[in-house]
């Protein structure tokens, strides 16, 4: 209807506009094909409108649907279910745990809803999404359970985790969370490559580790020369620490795999830098048209998770 939002205000109305299949489809097609159905596999523009939900390609001659290459290809639930699911992860504030899912939507199986938090999960990153830049604090973390050992950068038997926390005033603007393998200057250097634009001023405790940043072309800025994991050296990044912490015991109840966690970091940096959207149906939107940006993902992907960047 012309004037209306391309994204459900409420619940009610979320249930009510995707009420069946076609009109499931139809809104899909539309996000995706804004210009008109587009062949997956030849990018060909001239089709055929099949039986639905069926489209036939002139130049390829293959049939394909709405979901073909992307995050809901060969699913065989209803597409009013995942985007059922899709309004539940973005409308709790904190997020949803497979054992939420399972219960909202109904499903006979816990590990069908953790496979699909999962395969959801892969599209909260956004494709070529743009560094941080200005002021930037960078610090690092320890994800994980108590273990004996040192303390400090060499922390055995936990996942290390860098935090960039984007100056916002004196608040905090984006975030972007990442583990690394080691507290070197390689992964920590090259991390920051990938997360901060460079002419940048990055923020960092006297770690020698990031002495070379201004070889890279930052401008860089210490904060104070001792060093030790975890101090509240920074504090934005202090603040996002405390608040994934809590999160992952709160929502996740701490049952999250070292092989998983690049994913939930990903769920929460989503979270964090959406926080003052006054509009669930915004997140709602977002999420779907990123999932028909996310190409497929297998359930062998979904069982090995990915290692730590080992650079």
């Amino acid at each position: 209807t012309e004037g209306m939002k391309p994204y459900p205000l409420t619940a009610s109305e979320m249930r009510s506009r995707f009420a069946s299949e076609d009109a499931c489809r139809t809104y899909l097609e539309e996000l995706r094909w804004p210009q008109g159905p587009v062949c997956p596999r030849c990018q060909h523009t001239r089709v055929w409108k099949m039986s639905p939900p069926y489209w036939r390609c002139a130049g390829c001659h293959r049939d394909f649907t709405v979901t073909v290459g992307t995050l809901l290809e060969g699913t065989r639930k209803p597409l009013a279910w995942w985007l059922d699911a899709i309004w539940h992860v973005v409308s709790q504030k904190n997020g949803i745990s497979a054992l939420g899912i399972q219960r909202e939507l109904g499903f006979g199986s816990y590990h069908t809803a953790w496979n699909w938090l999962h395969k959801l999960r892969r599209a909260m990153v956004r494709s070529g999404r743009d560094r941080l830049a200005g002021s930037v604090e960078f610090d690092e973390v320890y994800i994980g359970g108590e273990a004996s050992g040192k303390r400090g950068r060499g922390a055995e038997r936990k996942s290390l985790i860098i935090i960039a926390a984007q100056a916002l005033g004196a608040g905090i603007g984006r975030i972007r969370l990442q583990r690394v393998a080691d507290a070197s200057s390689a992964s920590l250097c090259d991390a920051i490559e990938r997360t901060v634009l460079p002419g940048s001023t990055v923020l960092t405790d006297g770690w020698q580790a990031y002495a070379a940043m201004t070889q890279r072309g930052y401008v860089h800025g210490v904060v104070r020369k001792e060093a030790i994991v975890g101090d509240n050296l920074l504090p934005r990044c202090n603040r996002v620490a405390a608040l994934l912490k809590r999160w992952m015991l709160g929502t996740h109840q701490g049952a999250i795999l070292p092989s998983h966690l690049e994913y939930y970091l990903d769920e929460f940096t989503f979270r964090f830098n959406r926080r003052t959207s006054s509009s669930r149906g915004l997140l709602f939107y977002r999420l779907v048209c990123q999932a028909l940006q996310t190409l497929p993902v297998h359930q062998a992907d979904l069982r090995g998770g990915t290692p730590p960047h080992h650079l």
